[in-house]
């Protein structure tokens, strides 16, 4: 679970599926390429799953996983505190 966008990504993903487009748009800052990257590793830590309807256009969305959801719970009060905390100045 490290690097910074797992958990920005976990935050946007709790409360439904999402297709990729809109975590994009969602995770500011992230580029396409590792948005790519670490869905992927979230998928084979079974943190999430990519649902493929092999449609065209192409439609793929992303669920958290039950596995996932424990993992959200876990870091909920982190982001809290960060929200509570975001205004504050390093020494």
């Amino acid at each position: 679970m490290g690097g910074k966008w797992k958990p920005l990504i976990l935050y946007h993903l709790r409360s439904g599926p999402r297709r990729f487009s809109d975590l994009r748009r969602a995770v500011r800052g992230i580029s396409e390429k590792v948005l790519i990257q670490q869905l992927r590793e979230l998928a084979s830590a079974d943190v999430v799953v990519r649902h493929d309807y092999g449609e065209v256009p192409p439609r793929v969305d992303y669920t958290v996983t039950p596995f996932g959801m424990t993992l959200i719970e876990a870091l909920l009060p982190l982001c809290e505190w960060g929200v509570r905390n975001r205004t504050a100045t390093s020494a």
